[in-house]
């Protein structure tokens, strides 16, 4: 058995084992740590860590989203922070440090630090089996808290082409995006992309809605554009929010492209079957992780974030 099948059995039975004590240095967290996210087929990759994050938050109002006709768009980063997001400017937080665990893995393996190098590493697409585990909550996270490392640049992609959520959740405005660059050849990509005032991050949007949205992203266009924004720039990290893999055909024909998976499991409600049958879609992925989402906090978390996240400790 391998070991995400015995990561996956855990999840039938409602539990995971500790993450190891060597795993992103984590002595003395343990409290915090509900899982450990397994590696597949990759002798040499870093786990993964997963912990517990808060529910996936509530979509914006309306009159949040800005007019843009402008490609440098605000985020509304109070709201992000009210909403549970990692907010750069805001004070430490409990979930800023649970996704600074959670990066630090999917860094070294994309880069090489301390671990070998794993190929196209700095691809990481972050999915789920079934829809409502919180995937885009995880991957505008992953997103905002890689964005905050020193030497990093950070591109999110809504690949979630039937429900595209990271536009909406980070209040800003998209027409076109991946799948209009796929089918139009004169259009660039630079013409689609979406900065943001984050100065590291970068969205670029699913674009409109294509109902051959399966065969576009199987197509030579799309492995081109991969190879392009994958090698263009050898400090960037890809994060795709991927649609969830149970759902649509689109995930496993992405997961091909991908040095990294990341799927979120909800805790106490995801089957131990449906994880089981998920994993089965992304087998040509090196490296494959689990996260657990949605948990319930663990006795002593309290006390780590209160010794940790205090001035003068």
């Amino acid at each position: 058995m391998s070991i995400i099948e015995k990561a996956a059995g855990k999840i039938g039975a409602g539990s995971f084992e500790p993450a190891s004590r060597d795993a992103g240095s984590l002595t003395g967290q343990d409290s915090l740590i509900e899982s450990a996210l397994a590696k597949q087929r990759s002798s040499h990759a870093t786990p993964f860590v997963a912990t517990p994050v808060e529910p996936i938050f509530s979509a914006p109002n309306d009159d949040a989203v800005p007019d843009g006709n402008s490609q440098v768009q605000s985020i509304n980063l109070a709201r992000l922070h009210r909403m549970g997001v990692v907010a750069p400017d805001a004070e430490k937080s409990q979930i800023a440090e649970e996704f600074r665990i959670i990066k630090r893995p999917l860094i070294a393996n994309a880069f090489g630090q301390g671990t070998a190098r794993v190929r196209n590493g700095n691809l990481i697409m972050v999915t789920s089996s079934l829809p409502g585990e919180g995937k885009s909550f995880c991957a505008i996270n992953l997103a905002i808290s890689m964005a905050m490392e020193m030497d990093r640049t950070v591109l999110l992609i809504d690949a979630d082409v039937a429900k595209p959520r990271v536009p909406e959740y980070l209040g800003i405005h998209a027409d076109k995006g991946l799948l209009d660059v796929l089918q139009d050849k004169d259009l660039k990509l630079s013409d689609v992309l979406i900065k943001t005032d984050i100065s590291k991050l970068t969205v670029l949007p699913a674009g409109r809605t294509y109902k051959r949205a399966t065969e576009l992203l199987a197509s030579a266009a799309m492995t081109r554009l991969v190879e392009d924004i994958g090698n263009r720039y050898p400090d960037r990290i890809i994060l795709f929010d991927s649609p969830p893999l149970l759902a649509t055909s689109e995930s496993s024909v992405l997961a091909t492209h991908m040095g990294q998976i990341v799927m979120v499991v909800e805790a106490e409600k995801t089957s131990q079957e449906a994880v089981r049958e998920a994993l089965r879609h992304i087998q040509s992925c090196e490296v494959v992780g689990m996260l657990l989402n949605k948990t319930t906090p663990t006795p002593g978390a309290d006390y780590y974030y209160g010794y940790y996240g205090s001035s003068g400790k």
